[in-house]
């Protein structure tokens, strides 16, 4: 998606040319491709200048849009989606700060566009890193 971001506005992109700039192999992209085209996230175009672009604008895909849709496990720990995984969960008490530190992931996934990835302006180097 990045890569189909930084290319935005110029046409499609062959899945080769995606494949050699980002370093993933084509297997992997063709079985992403298809769930990021039924979201309507990516469209593609047939034929010989063909390939796949962003349905929308870098500023209006969060990144959450995508993980949401790609990743199947999200919660940091399983008793988050799944109260049965832990005999404890009523009365654990640490519980809400997994819970707390999930809503903070999922907000800044949804605040965060493809575009701001691409700027980099929202994330300066000492704060990806904290000690």
């Amino acid at each position: 998606m990045l890569e189909l971001s930084k290319h935005y506005g110029k046409g499609p992109m062959s899945m080769t040319e995606i494949s050699k700039h980002q370093e993933i192999p084509i297997k992997y992209l063709e079985q992403i491709i298809i769930p990021l085209k039924k979201a309507k996230l990516v469209t593609s175009v047939r034929g010989p200048k063909g390939g796949h672009m962003l349905a929308r604008p870098p500023e209006e895909i969060s990144l959450w849009d995508i993980l949401a849709l790609l990743e199947s496990r999200m919660a940091l720990v399983d008793c988050l989606t799944d109260e049965g995984a832990c005999p404890n969960v009523s009365t654990c008490l640490i519980r809400p700060v997994w819970g707390e530190a999930y809503s903070a992931m999922v907000n800044l996934f949804k605040k965060t566009t493809l575009s701001n990835v691409l700027k980099h302006s929202k994330f300066p180097q000492d704060k990806i890193h904290p000690e």
